[in-house]
Order: structure tokens, then sequence, then C-alpha cells
């Protein structure tokens, strides 16, 4: 069973355990954080973890949040090593796409995946996003340069107007 909880000052150490483990799962899709405390102070940022142990098997970010007529947040994720293909993300997902769309009531989510980066893009498919197009250098992954990105989405089908 897994739960999806907000980050804290606490989770430093775990959490950067679980990227010094989980650097050749990520790179080159991701780094670990240059800051921990300003990552874990992150507004969005979510942990999954196991229930019975509390242990981090992933992370979630929403970010760039903006209501009133866009109601929309780009969403960022990793899992981490050892966890990786268990099918702890997909499970993860779900809770995710609930705290934003039935709790932050957001009308849309956008994850932005580097082409190539095929686990990635299989988990989102297998979620429901949709690839919406292509962004060329669209960001400086890890300080190493500009990346090309595709751009998939999901939106809420039972978005509530008015209750932002």
């Amino acid at each position: 069973m897994l739960v999806l909880r907000k980050s804290k000052v606490e989770d430093e150490a775990e959490v950067k355990k679980c990227y010094e483990r989980s650097a050749l799962l990520h790179v080159p899709w991701s780094y670990p954080p240059t800051d921990f405390l300003a990552y874990l102070a992150e507004a969005g940022r979510y942990f999954l973890c196991l229930e019975n142990t509390g242990e981090i098997v992933g992370t979630f970010n929403i970010s760039g949040v903006v209501y009133g007529r866009f109601q929309s947040a780009y969403l960022g994720y990793e899992v981490f090593s050892p966890h990786e293909n268990r099918g702890y993300m997909t499970a993860g997902f779900k809770l995710l796409i609930s705290q934003a769309f039935d709790q932050l009531n957001l009308h849309r989510l956008e994850a932005n995946i580097q082409p190539g980066n095929n686990s990635s893009i299989k988990l989102v498919s297998r979620i429901g996003f949709v690839k919406e197009g292509y962004s060329k250098n669209y960001l400086d992954v890890g300080g190493f340069g500009w990346k090309d990105h595709e751009r998939w989405a999901l939106v809420n089908p039972g978005w509530r107007s008015g209750s932002s």
C-alpha cells in the first residue's frame, strides 16, 4: 500500500540517499537538486511512500500553478531505486491526480518529457496523458544544456468552475 504526503525538512537525509542510489536510473533525464532544503520547501512537492514503513519510493512536484481562466500546472516526477518497475508510480499518479484535480481543482496537468525517455512516456500514456506537441530547447536539464521535450497533458473531466 502507498501513501502520498507533503515533503518536510526532516526528509533531507533520506531523499539525498534516494538520489544517490538512483543516479544511473535518472541521468540523463534528470539530476539531483542542488539545494535540497529549497527542494523540500517547494509548495507542490509530494513524496510517494510505502505505507507500512514510510520509505520514500518516488516524488511528484506540481509547479507553476495558475488559477483563474487557466487552472493549470506543470508536473514533475521521479521514482527512486530500487522501486522502479513495480507499479508504484502508476498507483502514485492516481493519488497525485486526485490531489491535483479534486483538492486543488486544477483543470489540466502538463508533463514535459525528453524524447527517448521511454519509461516516462509509457507511464504517462498508461495514466491517460495525451501527447500534445513538441518544445524545442525547452528546459536546461541539470545545467547541462537545453533539451527538447514532448508536451503531454491530462485534462480534468470533472472540473468545477468557481471552486478554486
